[in-house]
């Protein structure tokens, strides 16, 4: 079920941000671009998570095969008798060689390796929920680099629009049509979308180290990353999300503790039986010069420690099983419903920005440009027409973020793809 969950979440991650194969780039397709499926294959193949998790498994491997282990014999010697002979050597000495085995009874054996079971099993259910985790990350760091790209493509545009307007600003000015102080004004105009596009440039160093570290590198070695960002998909229905959630590995891993604990539980009753202890004896008597040989049979008599703490305590995590797992599925459940609120209200935010208000600020400006040149409009009109053009298509790139990133959240949580649909 876990390969179905994690190919999933791959499949629908790829179709939601990747490219379409006509459309990307050359440079992607000859490898100088990273695009998602890259950037999750090594993820998965180089973060150490993934290798500490399946250390975890072998461990627990480890600790099952040696719950199967039965109880080494005792081997022991006793001498008795002895003392100094006539000639100041032990003299009269009787000795006996004993070997004694003991014997589990009750099922002791079989419960500890029950427990032991249930220990491994949970540890492999750990290693694909911690792969799961892992390929939602990488998603979110993937969409944060590809963010931060767009950004600075976006204020590009910003700053290059701002500065064709200073030659235009001088020239008025040197017509008398303007005043020196619009001069100042445009350039700190000009300065300020500067400095907001070296800020989106530290970002995306930010947001390409991170998605460096989770593909298991120290730096990043990729150039730049490559995905269509303006796709979007509608996302299924509330409900259909949380009931996928109860396929996620995090949840299943509860079913595998709660036999581990359940035969810690058994463990716990059975210690109380008592075992037996066989030994076979070979005794030598000196006076006669014979041989014997010995039988013995040992039970503890368990009247005083009854193991009444330890039952109770085995008994009361078992019982917490359920409500762990309950408000694990508690959290799982509020977090999948954030981020198909998340999604969804972009959804509406991005389909009213492109929809009515990008085309009614690019409109205004393409009249306040014709306008300015004649001089109908002032120099703070035409900023403001333009700083409303670009602080919608900011918001419409803000917004497409916000929309990845709860996309990725939804199904590294569920596993399931969502439906396409491209906006408007």
């Amino acid at each position: 079920m876990i390969l179905r969950v994690v190919g999933a979440l791959c499949a629908a991650l790829l179709a939601v941000h990747a490219p379409p194969a006509a459309a990307q780039p050359s440079a992607a397709r000859s490898g100088a671009g990273l695009t998602l499926l890259h950037a999750l294959q090594s993820a998965v193949a180089s973060n150490p998570r993934l290798t500490s998790a399946e250390r975890a498994i072998a461990m627990a491997d480890g600790r099952r095969v040696q719950a199967g282990a039965l109880p080494n014999p005792t081997l022991g010697v006793e001498v008795d008798n002895f003392g100094s002979g006539q000639n100041g050597v032990v003299g009269g000495a009787e000795f006996t060689l004993q070997v004694s085995q003991l014997f589990e009874l009750g099922g002791k054996r079989d419960a500890r390796v029950q427990a032991a079971l249930g220990d491994y099993d949970a540890a492999r259910w750990e290693r694909e929920a911690t792969k799961l985790e892992l390929l939602s990350e990488t998603a979110i760091a993937f969409v944060e680099a590809m963010s931060s790209q767009r950004r600075i493509q976006i204020l590009d545009r910003q700053v290059g629009a701002l500065e064709k307007l200073v030659p235009l600003m001088q020239r008025r000015v040197e017509a008398g049509a303007s005043s020196p102080a619009e001069v100042s004004r445009m350039q700190a105009a000009v300065g300020m979308a500067r400095l907001d596009r070296e800020r989106a440039r530290l970002a995306l160093a930010v947001a390409r180290r991170e998605l460096a570290t989770l593909m298991g590198s120290d730096a990043p070695n990729f150039g730049s990353v490559v995905g269509n960002f303006g796709l979007i998909a509608r996302p299924a229905p509330l409900e259909s999300a949380i009931r996928a959630i109860d396929d996620n590995p995090q949840l299943m891993r509860w079913t595998a503790v709660r036999a581990q604990r359940d035969a810690s539980l058994l463990s716990a009753r059975l210690k109380p039986l008592p075992d037996i202890t066989a030994g076979l004896a070979l005794r030598h008597y000196a006076e006669t010069n014979e041989n014997a040989v010995r039988l013995g049979v040992s039970i503890p008599i368990n009247v005083l420690d009854r193991n009444t703490g330890a039952i109770r305590e085995a008994q009361e995590l078992a019982r917490r099983t359920e409500a762990e797992r309950a408000m694990n599925r508690l959290t799982l459940v509020a977090t999948v419903a954030k981020a198909h609120d998340a999604a969804t209200a972009a959804l509406a935010q991005v389909d009213l920005l492109r929809r009515l208000i990008l085309p009614a600020a690019r409109s205004a400006l393409q009249k306040v440009e014709e306008g300015y040149g004649q001089g109908r409009f002032t120099l703070l009109e035409i900023l403001d027409a333009y700083r409303t053009v670009f602080d919608a298509e900011l918001l419409e790139h803000e917004t497409l973020a916000s929309f990845h990133t709860a996309v990725a959240t939804i199904e590294g949580l569920t596993g399931s793809p969502l439906h396409l649909a491209r906006t408007r």
